[in-house]
């Protein structure tokens, strides 16, 4: 047997597969090989496959050597990887998927696989497991203090807007502006936000006070709608507080339409009053609601007329109560009292806390990063 895998070894060498894989083939025809020698002879086989690019027969040695005693396990895991990357330049990608799966399953996690991974199942069309992986991926990242890659994230956006899950990719984008906030991913997030069909109007509301700060709320209309919606939710400090921002800035109340705002402030800050005078009789009233939701508008209320510790207690008491989508919508408005009192970093770790309801989410890591870095590049 020496002779003729030193031929082949020395065929290898000289790039002559075709001779080379004819000397294995002699070697391999001897009878009663041991066990090392037909461990030599694929050794050789896979060699010489893999160089000339004949995937199939190399896939065959390896999963012989896989199979054999003779292998350590550190030898499997490398002939397992080499395996699966033989597959994947094959373009078979469903043994490919296969084979990845054994390698981690055996071997554990391996960046390279996992990538490997997820671009065979996107190459097949897998989309759905594709998006689930590369979250997976780059979740790992995440929470290893690491900062994803940008081409990571801009792929996972791919994979979910392949499988049409709307939420998922405006979640990518947010993961996008909060390791590389550039003006397109923030007038991509302003968008997909603003077109979703079903919103709740506090969540409508949150996202058009997040368009004001980054210079998207545009007209004059949408301002006075942004105010009027705060009252309508039983904040009519806040809805003053927004208008005269507009009034202010000179986007609003200009020319012919002067007269209208300065009737429309001075509703407002009637009601303002009548909220006022009436705080401490709601507070008492809000413990009682078991839904929260008293609670979370009576502790806001507190907050904006500066009783802001009693404010926040109350808003976080009604947060607690809160259940299901709800329950994300409170945890929200907490953050946002707390931003709105000036308690930046209490409003930080709140808004890192809301989670259970897609869009609330989305939301307030969007105002976790602004509350964080205020200069962040606004959508234009």
């Amino acid at each position: 047997m020496g002779k003729p895998l030193q031929a082949a070894s020395t065929a290898l060498s000289r790039k002559s597969y075709a001779r080379a894989m004819e000397a294995v083939a002699k070697a391999d025809a001897v009878k009663g090989k041991t066990d090392y020698e037909t461990y030599t002879i694929n050794q050789m086989r896979a060699a010489i496959a893999s160089a000339s690019g004949d995937h199939a027969a190399a896939s065959r040695a390896y999963q012989a050597l896989i199979a054999s005693p003779r292998s350590s396990a550190g030898e499997k895991h490398q002939m397992m990887m080499a395996l699966a990357t033989n597959a994947y330049t094959a373009k078979d990608y469903g043994h490919a998927v296969t084979y990845i799966q054994q390698y981690l399953k055996s071997a554990g996690p391996n960046a390279q696989m996992r990538n490997l991974l997820v671009q065979a199942y996107y190459l097949q069309g897998d989309y759905a497991n594709a998006a689930k992986t590369q979250r997976v991926v780059v979740d790992a990242k995440i929470h290893a203090g690491h900062k994803p890659s940008e081409n990571a994230l801009q792929f996972l956006a791919t994979c979910y807007n392949q499988t049409h899950q709307a939420d998922q990719e405006t979640h990518a984008y947010v993961l996008l502006a909060k390791y590389y906030p550039k003006p397109g991913y923030w007038e991509r997030l302003i968008h997909d936000l603003a077109v979703q069909p079903k919103m709740a109007p506090s969540l409508r509301f949150n996202l058009m006070r997040l368009r004001a700060v980054t210079g998207t709320l545009r007209t004059p209309g949408e301002w006075v709608d942004m105010s009027e919606r705060a009252v309508q939710l039983g904040l009519p400090q806040l809805g003053l507080t927004l208008l005269d921002q507009g009034l202010k800035a000179r986007l609003i109340g200009n020319g012919a339409d002067a007269a209208r705002m300065q009737r429309l402030r001075a509703l407002m800050v009637s009601r303002v009053k009548e909220t006022t005078a009436h705080l401490a009789e709601l507070q008492k009233e809000a413990s009682k609601d078991g839904t929260g939701q008293a609670a979370v508008k009576t502790g806001y209320n507190l907050i904006l007329a500066g009783k802001i510790d009693d404010g926040v207690r109350l808003v976080q008491e009604g947060a607690s109560k809160s259940a299901g989508s709800d329950k994300a919508i409170a945890q929200l408005h907490y953050a946002m009292a707390l931003r709105d009192a000036g308690r930046t970093q209490a409003a930080i770790k709140a808004f890192d806390a809301v989670s259970g309801e897609a869009t609330a989410e989305n939301l307030a890591q969007l105002w976790e990063i602004i509350t964080r870095h205020p200069a962040v590049p606004a959508a234009h």
